[in-house]
């Protein structure tokens, strides 16, 4: 008798706890409040969009695609006059670029009743969101939800879509250990530039594949408040990736080793755009990034063409830290430098496991050979594919600078308010260069925004064999996940010309061999996962599994 009543008090124990979490989960739901802004449209200025082959114009604002495919979009005026006018110009980009990312959370999650959960979970994570988001920044999101589309309402409106669209970036750099950031880059000035002026450059290898690096779009802003600046990123990110002001300094944002994030905060490329918009100097920059809380843990390079160098600024949710070089270069990747952060657990363990110690070193290696660098030296370090000593360590392999995933490369001469973007494909297609100066400094116009003269060349890698064994290695790797996934074999020899078509790379003989494994042919998969253990793996932890498998 005494363990039924225990059995009924436990049983009734726990559907009172979860009939209260229910009650509490429904309460936190209906009270979340994402402070969408209120926007009188009737007080905003009265434009038609006109549209041509070629431009867009709504009013004083303009869109374009150039000859080298990147998208330019020219806005200014108060926040609600930038987010409406981004909205009318670049409606279909912004339905593009959210059907991709949606598309790319249906291959995870099918169902549409996960995909009510998943709103349901993304209000009560998010549900404090706009009050961390000044309002300037909410209001001109408002005004570009305002021409997003009612299709995907299951996960949220308009506005709460694009809106945790941004926190979903810092989600992304979160997942770091799931290979979806490991971004570059390098500061150089006085005797290590060949000029001595301050030169950047930077890969921004965010990868949610290729058709959301699709339409790269290059943003000038002339905003009511602050510098004129200009930003790399794709249609309804307002945030700041990569970009460079009127005054001379660059931002780029790097991803470190981070917690997944327990509730809201300020999104890391919104917290760039602040200081984009208001700071000239390092110091400024670094004021602002004091001032908020954010996601996930994160390095800032800060370019100032007032101070003549770049810093780093490295903010974790609770601390932060003004790392300076002791030298005329600086080198970020992935992992932490300061003292701040010398004892910090993940910290170190980053830099003990993952490959963001491995592209540093390169780096270092790079400039030494290419110093005193100009802009021609800092786009061949960028497109560098080769690992520590010129080694071939394959083709898309994550300890390389270029790994053939950068949604965008950049590069900076912020003295001279210049800036160079990468068409595509990744950053091997031409450097686009634009004029800073030229262009805020005109009048508002529909003109080229790009300086055609100043532009590098595509890379000539593009005509090579080597670049189509890239292409045919990429095809077979969905091929054979696909086939993997399904069940199905395929009927011809397909890891043979997967390992052909890249035969450095750890990961087409680990493939290789988990495509034997699922059909049964364990001796040969065995065989390609011991080749594939000879090969330069970037992290610890997917040496140490294929060991285990083998071993198992």
């Amino acid at each position: 008798m005494k363990i039924k009543k225990l059995i009924k008090y436990l049983v009734l124990s726990f559907l009172s706890l979860a009939g209260l979490l229910v009650i509490v989960s429904s309460v936190l739901y209906l009270t979340a409040d994402m402070k969408q802004p209120v926007i009188d449209l009737d007080a905003l200025p009265a434009y038609s969009l006109i549209k041509t082959d070629s431009l867009r114009t709504y009013g004083p604002n303009h869109l374009r695609q150039g000859k080298s495919g990147l998208w330019e979009i020219s806005l200014q005026g108060n926040p609600a006059e930038r987010g409406v006018a981004f909205g009318k110009l670049a409606e279909d980009l912004l339905h593009y670029q959210e059907e991709v990312f949606v598309d790319q959370i249906r291959q995870i999650i099918p169902s549409d009743s996960y995909l009510k959960f998943l709103r349901f979970f993304l209000v009560l994570f998010n549900r404090n969101l706009g009050d961390y988001i000044p309002e300037e920044y909410r209001t001109e999101i408002y005004g570009i939800s305002l021409s997003c589309s009612h299709e995907y309402d299951a996960i949220g409106t308009p506005y709460e879509r694009q809106l945790n669209y941004h926190a979903a970036h810092d989600i992304g750099h979160a997942m770091q250990d799931y290979m979806l950031v490991g971004c570059s880059s390098f500061g150089i000035w006085g005797d290590e530039s060949a000029d001595s002026t301050l030169l950047i450059g930077r890969n921004f290898d965010f990868y949610v594949g290729d058709d959301f690096a699709r339409n790269k779009l290059v943003s000038f802003y002339r905003p009511a408040d602050g510098y004129c600046f200009a930003s790399v990123g794709w249609a309804g990110m307002t945030g700041v990736l990569s970009g460079m002001n009127e005054a001379g300094l660059t931002v780029t944002i790097n991803a470190a080793k981070s917690t997944m994030p327990v509730s809201a905060a300020m999104p890391i490329s919104l917290l760039a755009r602040e200081i984009l918009q208001y700071a000239s100097t390092i110091d400024e920059a670094y004021a602002i990034a004091k001032r908020y809380k954010t996601f996930v843990a994160e390095s800032l390079l800060i370019g100032s063409a007032k101070d003549g160098k770049a810093a780093i600024i490295e903010k974790s949710t609770d601390k932060i830290a003004l790392f300076h070089s002791s030298s005329n270069r600086i080198i970020c990747t992935n992992h932490y430098q300061s003292d701040t952060f010398k004892e910090d657990v993940r910290n170190q363990e980053n830099i003990a496991t993952s490959d963001s110690p491995y592209r540093y070193a390169r780096l270092d290696e790079l400039l030494n050979e290419n110093t005193p660098l100009d802009v021609s030296g800092a786009a061949s370090i960028l497109r560098n594919r080769f690992g520590k000593g010129g080694k071939d360590i394959g083709l898309a392999n994550e300890k390389a600078i270029n790994q053939f995933i950068a949604h965008h490369s950049v590069i900076f001469e912020p003295g001279k308010r210049l800036m160079w973007v990468s068409a595509s494909p990744w950053q091997l297609g031409e450097y686009v260069a634009y004029d800073l100066d030229k262009i805020f400094n005109a009048p508002s116009g529909t003109g080229e925004l790009f300086a055609d003269s100043l532009s590098l060349p595509a890379d000539t890698f593009l005509s090579s064999p080597v670049y189509r064994h890239l292409l045919t290695y990429r095809e077979l790797v969905k091929e054979i996940r696909h086939s993997i996934g399904e069940g199905i074999p395929i009927d011809r020899d397909v890891t043979g010309e997967l390992t052909d078509s890249n035969p450095e790379l750890y990961y087409a003989w680990q493939l290789a061999g988990d495509y034997y494994h699922a059909f049964g042919k364990k001796d040969k998969a065995v065989a390609c996962w011991q080749i594939a253990l000879t090969k330069e793996i970037p992290r610890e932890e997917e040496r140490i599994a294929l060991e285990k498998r083998i071993k198992n």
